[in-house]
């Protein structure tokens, strides 16, 4: 058996938390913190340090979860709606109280801002309450019969065991919206949080633990992610899977999910258009367009990736963005005046690289930004690169990354075609103020999310989720119950329901 570090942290982080029980090293299964054969180093992506280290289970411990929450689903479905609901209030109201502690473990593993954690924490902890209270509101219906002396209905009801395979980018919400939706309707469930960000999901497992959630509803499994996705997958006992991450992973997961015809949803890749109307304020669309952006450093699926802008406006509008964007400050996500933390890891990096010499070889016009790295961490100056072109990466992948393409257009149907030109469908941004055109834009382009004159678009209430091949179902809202439960419809017949009593 290998040599655990678990008993070894760096002190920096355990400096940086008011209740240095929040951060725990051990995975969490049927309500005890258990630990595997070895350990994986996390690191902190602003200096390489070494956080600490999380236990890699063996594949008995990770099917010795799934049987916990097989088990503790018969129970957890027997409860009210209403008791569930008041568990869940606890969680959530536990996540509040100790939000600076959350966010400040979300920056040292994940690194982003101190300001962007904060947010995350309250994004995240809002999907507990909605989903809390829509648990009260999961109706049924009832069906006008069409067959004599009978009843027809139906009645939501749980699927079963639901696993959550969630990524770094967002390591706190992406759980919760997942788990509050799961967890409400009378479904356990088994979190896999990303190697690189596994300290948030394991504090809000110590958090669900104080809030009295009963041993095998909430667990989470750390170590091989190919071993631990490949077992959650492939059982029978896991009814949903739930992904967050790339297509590329997300249609091995469908892959190996069809055998046991699990119900999967699927939040994936995105590349989001940002497309600024004529009649738009250069200045006002160019600050929202660097926002909407360089958010989490880039390292969002709803950054916008390809900026279109009316070609008579094309210069006024790439020297507003260029002056906003060189306001931005990298830095330590820690540092009150960072803008850009560092990227999630070398990998990351190299691919930025990779990015602006490709456009840059294919003849893309280097604006503004330093394409290089700094030396003693994982950071990226912001880049702003024009005469963009279809065949150039930077235009047709997701690139994650601080680097913005612009590209002018000259008509209406040109930019929807052109924002359309991807196998992406999550969101995209519109801003003007013709009603006309926004409104010929939001019919016509083939994705999700359409936020019109405004980069903030997501939240608890609303149906999160995209098109074509960037993903399967929604998050969120009132449909978010849809991927972890069943349609049950009965009828009840014998009746005399025209005679009397």
């Amino acid at each position: 058996m290998a040599a655990l570090n678990l008993h070894k942290s760096n002190d920096a982080i355990l400096a940086q938390l008011k209740d240095s029980r929040l951060f725990k090293q051990l995975a969490y299964v049927n309500g005890k913190w258990i630990a595997g054969n070895a350990d994986i180093a996390v690191t902190n992506p602003a200096d390489n340090d070494v956080l600490g280290y999380i236990t890699s289970l063996e594949k008995s411990q990770v099917d010795h979860a799934i049987e916990a929450a097989e088990a503790a689903f018969k129970h957890w479905r027997a409860l009210s709606a209403d008791n569930r609901a008041a568990g869940l209030m606890l969680w959530h109201d536990k996540i509040k109280e100790n939000r600076e502690d959350l966010a400040r473990l979300m920056v040292l593993e994940q690194g982003k801002t101190l300001d962007e954690a904060r947010g995350e924490i309250d994004y995240g902890a809002s999907f507990i309450r909605w989903f809390a209270e829509e648990a009260r509101r999961a109706y049924g219906e009832t069906i006008p019969s069409h067959i004599p002396n009978a009843h027809l209905a139906t009645i939501r009801e749980p699927i079963g065991v639901a696993a959550l395979i969630t990524p770094w980018n967002f390591p706190s919400a992406m759980i919760t919206r997942k788990a509050a939706a799961a967890l409400a309707i009378g479904c356990t469930v088994i979190v896999k949080p990303a190697e690189e960000t596994p300290f948030s999901a394991l504090a809000l497992a110590e958090l669900a633990e104080r809030a009295g959630i009963p041993a095998g509803v909430f667990n989470v499994v750390t170590g091989d992610a190919p071993m631990i996705s490949a077992t959650l997958s492939c059982s029978e006992k896991v009814k949903a899977l739930s992904f967050t991450g790339s297509t590329r992973v997300g249609k091995l997961l469908l892959r190996q999910s069809a055998d046991t015809v699990k119900k999967c949803s699927m939040e994936l890749g995105g590349n989001a258009p940002f497309i600024v109307l004529p009649d738009m304020d250069i200045h006002e669309a160019a600050k929202a367009a660097v926002d909407a952006k360089f958010q989490t450093s880039g390292q969002d699926c709803l950054a916008a990736n390809r900026i279109f802008v009316p070609r008579e406006k094309f210069d006024a509008f790439t020297d507003a963005f260029a002056t906003e964007m060189q306001k931005l400050k990298v830095g330590n996500g820690l540092d009150p005046v960072t803008d850009i933390g560092p990227l999630i890891n070398e990998q990351a990096v190299t691919k930025a690289r990779k990015i602006v010499d490709d456009a840059l070889n294919k003849g893309a016009k280097l604006v503004a930004g330093k394409p290089q790295s700094v030396s003693d961490g994982n950071f990226f100056h912001p880049v702003l690169l024009t005469n963009i072109t279809p065949d150039m990466a930077v235009y047709r992948e997701e690139n994650f990354c601080p680097v913005a393409g612009l590209i002018p257009y000259d008509t209406l149907p040109e930019v929807i075609a052109a924002a359309n030109d991807t196998e992406y469908g999550l969101a995209a941004y519109v801003y003007g103020h013709d009603v006309r055109q926004i409104w010929t834009l939001m019919r016509g382009l083939e994705f999700g999310m359409v936020s019109i004159n405004s980069v903030k678009m997501t939240g608890h209430p609303i149906p999160f989720g995209g098109m074509k091949q960037s993903g399967l179902g929604r998050e969120g809202s009132r449909h978010g119950f849809d991927e972890y439960s069943e349609i049950k419809y009965y009828c009840l017949g014998g009746l005399n329901i025209t005679g009397g009593i």
